[in-house]
């Protein structure tokens, strides 16, 4: 057991190292598997009466230490609390990935008691996009280390993401595994030279391949001509101190500021990051009573062509419980607030968009039943849960028609969330956000990244507001072809082009994931019907 566990460290280890923001190891991922499923096969091969213990006990072992490795930065974002305090809390995440996907591992050795070995083995790929699937979907959703993910830092190599979104790099990499170990059993198992020599072609062929084709796309691709001049704003405001130090007002001022310092005549729209109006009485129903409103509508006077995208904490106030997330009033009524986002121009006209990806714990407490925790997640930076959302992607159109996707914060790591926003009409998206919390750790870079896999899957021009750092412009092949410093106070401008275009992605959303799930139902219905058969038959005898 001591080598088993071992071996899955090590393939930890591996898969950490091969994860964004590593650029020059991210070959890793394509053999980080091999030893997890080497000590899953030894497992099974061994004389053990508790097999499917060990393989759930190996399995999350292994991947605890490439989760926790990889997203370490959830500390930093908690420890204000207390050095000690913010341990317990952040093994939350850390280990909710690793315990689903030691089920999927449990699911691949029951399958292979029912199965052999190849059809288990894909078995197990369907079993893990499942674990994947529902790590974005449940109330805990956290799908940051979904393995197709991992290709953020080589997006040259994954330009097929517009058919096929980070599940098909979720494929890719299992099936390059998958391929090596067989290689690697087969010496084990004494195969004839010819398998073994399809062994190696196929594992060329299968990393090449996809390779080739990718960079072939990515080196023909062109954009259309359609250009729009964008302002990114990076005000660099301090997020434990903005809103309690510093005025609301003040913080108005450096964002024009910094606006003016670029814009032009033809500017079309300046990007704000997310809360970067954190006024308290921002009350949507009665905005253009605000003066808040009136200092941001005497900046865009100037610019008479010019949107503005900026963030902003509001509420609306209800007569009755209108949402479920509605919360009592004095006098009997209710309000729900938002993580919004907000389209101002030179009109009485202003659209809103409530972030409906909300971060568990620190934005929407999960379940209803775990509204007790409420205390201990309002340290986590964020509203302890308060927030309401909305259900669905939205648009913001211009005055002259221009469609733009509003994504806040980690919103921008759900591919088909986004892609739902295009599909509507967003010509562009914009990202706002602010990672102000996680300090200057790897989770910044990994979250600038993630959002080169949304342009590709979309085709989209990325313009990135980042409170702190990292703004960006990303191309729609997914170079970053402007991007600020780190904990800066700047501001950058680009003409990006629109396109309206779909791509297969945009239309069919995360389809291989569908498939995928449907599948390992199947399966496990399979497994239970043949465990009944198995059952019945040892009784009649």
């Amino acid at each position: 057991m001591k080598k088993n566990i071992l071996l899955a460290i090590f393939s930890g280890l591996l898969m950490w190292l091969g994860w964004p923001p590593s650029r020059f190891m991210n070959i890793l991922l394509f053999v980080g598997l091999v030893p997890m499923l080497v000590a899953i096969e030894n497992i099974i091969g061994s004389a053990s009466d508790k097999k499917g213990r060990q393989i759930f006990t190996v399995a999350f072992i292994g991947f605890f230490v490439w989760n926790t490795l990889s997203i370490y930065w959830v500390y930093n974002s908690v420890k204000m609390v207390g050095d000690l305090i913010a341990i317990p809390i952040s093994l939350i995440p850390y280990s909710l990935g690793p315990l689903l996907i030691a089920c999927a591992c449990w699911l691949y050795y029951r399958m292979r008691v029912a199965a052999n070995r190849n059809i288990s083995l894909v078995a197990l790929v369907c079993f893990w996009i499942g674990y994947e699937y529902i790590h974005q979907t449940w109330p805990l959703a956290f799908p940051w280390m979904t393995l197709g993910n991992g290709f953020a830092v080589s997006h040259q190599l994954v330009q097929w993401y517009e058919y096929t979104g980070v599940y098909g790099g979720t494929v890719w990499i299992w099936l390059v595994n998958i391929l090596i170990f067989l290689y690697y059993r087969g010496l084990l198992e004494a195969q004839t030279a010819r398998t073994r020599k399809f062994t190696i072609l196929s594992v060329a062929l299968a990393v090449i391949l996809p390779a080739g084709i990718s960079l072939a796309r990515y080196y023909s691709f062109s954009e259309q001509r359609n250009p729009s001049d964008i302002v990114v704003v990076q005000p660099n405001v301090d997020p434990y101190a903005k809103e309690f130090s510093i005025p609301v007002y003040q913080q108005i001022a450096t964002l024009t500021h910094l606006s003016d310092s670029l814009a032009q005549a033809n500017t079309e729209y300046f990007i704000w990051p997310e809360t970067a109006i954190p006024d308290p009485a921002l009350d949507e129903e009665h905005i253009n009573t605000s003066p808040v409103y009136a200092q941001v509508k005497s900046f865009l006077n100037k610019y008479k062509n010019a949107n503005l995208i900026t963030g902003a904490e509001t509420f609306k106030i209800f007569n009755n419980q209108a949402t479920i997330t509605a919360s009592p009033m004095p006098g009997g009524q209710f309000f729900d607030s938002y993580n919004a986002a907000l389209s101002l121009e030179n009109s009485d006209k202003v659209q809103f968009y409530h972030k409906s990806k909300l971060v568990p714990g620190a934005e929407t407490i999960p379940f209803s039943q775990l509204s007790f925790l409420k205390p201990v997640f309002a340290h986590l930076g964020g509203a302890a849960g308060s927030y309401a959302g909305q259900p669905d992607a939205g648009v913001f159109y211009s005055q002259s028609g221009i469609g733009s996707d509003p994504v806040i914060c980690y919103e921008s790591i759900w591919g088909e969330y986004v892609a739902r926003s295009v599909e509507k009409g967003a010509q562009f998206i914009a990202i706002i956000t602010n990672d102000g919390w996680w300090e200057n750790t790897s989770g910044k870079d990994q979250h600038l990244d993630y959002a080169k896999l949304r342009a590709i899957e979309n085709r989209r021009w990325v313009a990135r507001s980042a409170n702190t750092g990292i703004s960006a412009f990303i191309n729609e092949r997914g170079d970053v072809v402007q991007r600020t410093g780190w904990w800066v106070r700047t501001a950058i401008k680009q003409d990006i082009n629109l396109n309206s275009d779909l791509t297969f992605y945009t239309k069919h959303g995360d389809y291989i994931a569908y498939v995928a799930c449907f599948l390992a139902v199947i399966a496990m219905i399979w497994m239970a019907t043949r465990v009944r058969l198995v059952k019945r038959i040892k009784t009649i005898n």
